[in-house]
């Protein structure tokens, strides 16, 4: 990059669109004068369920750890570095070969020819929130004069990381607060909303590799799915409430959910300023599409296999397994394996096979969702 149009090169991050190409761009300035330091890379940290998982990278090769995940309680070292809150230097990483399944992720680095690492654990207002990355493809690298100058680059990517997903979760707070008032009222739970977006991130973790998903794209599921019923805001209570099966006018204005979930959205991004959310359009996927159905005969578009996107499908296989084995007022829940059953049956009808089978063939995890998120005897 010419040096013309900035006196300081770090300027231009400002004209750079994502969180990923703001990594790249930070890394190639690095490289001009650390040419050794060849990845990297953020994780983020999910204090809910304790993992820590992948999220961005910038590599001079293909990462050798992406859509990977691994609880923090099993990581020694890395649940070190989080508790100090200070960074680690290991200029041989050699010295980890002898160890066992705790130290793959750094097998993985090592065997990928990455020597030496540096890792800064991001923390903001006393807050730990995932670690950076530096890798060297030398030993002995991370020199006092480097370390001095990546503890300034890894706090800059520490800010950045943070105001990106500050932004999503400011407009995720507006929004949950305006669910909560719905939930309060109706049958569904905030239980129900943490184990289907779990469910979500999950079905998008199994079928990433297939779609050219990156980590970004799974961690957003995961923030996103919980907002597919935006719209039912605007739905009456009569109606939203109504023990009853509805009648047709009465489905024909519950329907409307999906649309008004969409506009809400739009409405919600311009007041807060937040039209350069990262991945928004996957938002707007969710609120709207999310009860297209694979054969056509769903709403509001009537799309057709995979003309329904992605998120979309994904988000509707969650949500229906969830309702399923959630207990309601008019219903007992079912098990696990009935439900999986009833998936089956709808897979290329009604859902994406495909995303059916991605959680089908993940049953243990979806048990370990169950127990985190365990819906309480209120609901």
């Amino acid at each position: 990059m010419s040096g013309d149009k900035h006196t300081d090169p770090w300027l231009g991050l400002g004209g750079v669109d994502t969180v990923s190409d703001k990594l790249q761009f930070m890394h190639e300035v690095m490289t001009g004068h650390m040419p050794h330091i060849t990845r990297v890379a953020v994780a983020l940290y999910d204090p809910e369920t304790d993992y820590l998982r992948t999220f961005v990278y910038s590599s001079k090769e293909e990462s050798p750890l992406t859509h990977y995940q691994a609880r923090l309680a099993d990581c020694q070292s890395l649940g070190e570095i989080a508790a100090s809150g200070l960074p680690r230097v290991v200029n041989d990483l050699s010295v980890f070969n002898q160890f066992g399944e705790e130290h793959q992720h750094t097998r993985a680095i090592f065997d990928a020819g990455l020597r030496s690492s540096y890792t800064l654990p991001m923390v903001w207002g006393g807050h730990f929130f995932g670690f950076v990355f530096f890798n060297g493809d030398e030993a002995d690298v991370f020199t006092e004069r480097v370390l001095t100058e990546l503890d300034v680059i890894g706090h800059m990517i520490t800010l950045l990381i943070y105001n990106e997903r500050t932004n999503v979760r400011v407009l995720l707070a507006t929004i949950k607060s305006a669910l909560d008032l719905t939930h309060s009222k109706d049958p569904e739970t905030g239980g129900h909303l943490e184990r289907m977006s779990r469910y979500s991130r999950l079905i998008a973790h199994s079928i990433a590799p297939r779609h050219g998903l990156d980590d970004q794209y799974v961690e957003n599921i995961l923030l996103f799915s919980p907002l597919h019923d935006l719209g039912k805001l605007v739905i009456p209570d009569r109606i939203l409430l109504k023990e009853g099966p509805l009648n047709e006018e009465e489905q024909e204005v519950m329907r409307t959910h999906a649309e008004e979930g969409r506009k809400l959205v739009d409405k919600l991004l311009k007041n807060y300023g937040l039209d350069g959310v990262e991945q928004v359009g996957m938002l707007k996927n969710i609120a709207l599409h999310h009860h297209e159905a694979w054969n056509g005969s769903g709403y509001p578009d009537r799309l057709v296999g995979s003309a329904i996107p992605l998120e979309a499908r994904i988000v509707a296989v969650a949500d229906v397994f969830d309702a399923l084995t959630s207990r309601r007022p008019y219903k007992e829940a079912w098990s696990n394996r009935a439900a999986f059953d009833k998936l089956n049956e709808l897979a290329g009808v009604q859902l994406d096979a495909e995303c059916v089978q991605a959680l089908v063939d993940n049953e243990d995890q979806v048990l370990e969702i169950q127990r985190l998120f365990k819906e309480n005897a209120y609901g």
